[in-house]
């Protein structure tokens, strides 16, 4: 930013300094932010290459290249170098001040085949890529994390992760920390380009991904234009908000920064969602947004409580299963809850915000334990989501310690469906889904 003009330099380095100014609790130092070699690839070289479900049996490859000539084309196949489908897509770039990103490519390929490794090249050359794609019935498993950034810590999660037999990563929010430094959505990109090129990485937003500037820059214009996620293929018309099926779940993804009140896009598109699901075919039901609802720890305490008043009838009403959130750099888990309350048909909440971001963690938590908090504990880690079958599945911590994956917290949980709980009668806001 050294020949930015004196007043977008001043405009820049206040949003920076509130962005930057936290609650008051204290963070531990952090490991070291992670600094990349400076590339010299050749400009048609496929970079940052992740791959995100992209409707029923069809994956989306996303890449970059310097050069603005390099088709957006996927070569693929289920052998090494034989590649018998190819598949066009489109592209697009953005402009951050004196930064301009590269071409980046977004092509949808398939219809492919459940549980199949598949072989593929972007752009008509460089390196072949490998995914699997998820399996068409139980079990599946889920990799989760949340704000993960480019530290020490981060690097040692995602190995953690790699080590983790996944078919699919959920991220809710805070990817890069590139918090206006463009540059950082490239280092992030290569950085988990290993994991994100052989597994879908299923994303929404969090607060570092926004990046406005009033009057001058919009928000999430970085996010959107890296990170395209299924939202028309789910009838959504934001890639803040969307909703996606793997074998027996289906995940719907929020934005905890896009409207959600009553009147709102995000609240109808819910709603609509909702009463589509089919729990015979579908009978797990997760939700995933980055500011926690339930959070007894003094970090952003209340954050989510206008958005909590909105959409937690509409979840409870759905019986949505289990709610993954990030926002606190720490870990918790509650047991059943809604309105405040145990409740044996409400969700369990699950904040995992602790992927290895550059802030730390956040140590303090309100005494005492609230009855819904069931284990908290502010270490880095990842989270591993195993639905066994149609009423079962195993969830698992695993903290970073000592670099190596310690598994923390477990817990067998129940699906809602043969519960009771999704009987017309059982409870009043069931209605509120079927409501013009």
């Amino acid at each position: 930013m050294k020949n930015m003009e004196p007043k977008s330099m001043i405009v820049v380095l206040t949003v920076l300094l509130i962005v930057a100014t936290g609650a008051d609790y204290v963070r531990p130092p952090p490991r070291k932010t992670l600094h990349f070699p400076w590339s010299t690839k050749a400009s048609s070289h496929p970079q940052q290459v992740h791959i995100s479900l992209a409707g029923d049996k069809h994956m989306r490859i996303t890449w970059i290249t310097s050069d603005k000539s390099s088709p957006s084309i996927v070569e693929y196949g289920t052998s090494r170098k034989s590649y018998n489908s190819i598949a066009k897509g489109e592209s697009t770039s953005y402009r951050y001040f004196l930064y301009k990103s590269g071409k980046i490519h977004h092509t949808v390929i398939g219809p492919l085949e459940h549980d199949t490794m598949y072989f593929y090249r972007c752009g008509g050359n460089g390196p072949e890529f490998q995914f699997k794609t998820p399996p068409s019935h139980f079990p599946v498993t889920f990799a989760v994390a949340g704000d993960l950034g480019q530290t020490g810590w981060t690097k040692s999660t995602i190995k953690h992760i790699k080590q983790c037999k996944y078919d699919v990563h959920v991220l809710p929010g805070d990817l890069s920390y590139a918090d206006y430094m463009q540059h950082r959505w490239d280092t992030f990109g290569e950085l988990v380009q290993p994991l994100a090129s052989s597994r879908p990485w299923m994303v929404t937003q969090g607060n570092h991904e926004k990046e406005e500037i009033p009057i001058l820059k919009k928000g999430f214009v970085s996010y959107n234009s890296r990170w395209k996620m299924p939202f028309d293929e789910s009838g959504s018309n934001s890639n803040l908000y969307y909703s996606f099926e793997v074998a027996g779940v289906h995940i719907i993804m929020l934005g905890s920064y896009a409207d959600y009140d009553e009147y709102s896009d995000q609240y109808n598109w819910l709603k609509a969602d909702l009463s589509k699901v089919d729990r015979e075919r579908t009978p797990w039901l997760l939700a995933v947004f980055h500011v926690p609802w339930y959070n007894s720890n003094h970090a952003h305490q209340g954050e989510g409580d206008d958005m909590m008043a909105s959409m937690e009838p509409l979840l409870y009403a759905a019986g949505v299963d289990v709610v993954f959130a990030g926002h606190v750099h720490a870990y918790e888990r509650s047991r059943r809850v809604y309105n405040g309350k145990l409740d044996a048909c409400g969700p369990n909440h699950i904040t995992i915000g602790d992927g290895g971001n550059r802030e730390g963690l956040a140590h303090k938590y309100l005494n005492p334990q609230p009855e819904w908090s069931v284990f908290r504990e502010a270490s880095f880690g990842h989270g591993e989501f195993r639905v066994m079958n149609s009423t079962h599945a195993f969830w698992s911590w695993h903290r970073n310690d000592d670099d190596e994956s310690v598994r923390s917290d477990q817990v067998w949980i129940t699906s809602l469906v043969g519960s009771g709980c999704l009987a017309e009668t059982s409870r009043e806001p069931r209605n509120m889904l079927m409501e013009p």
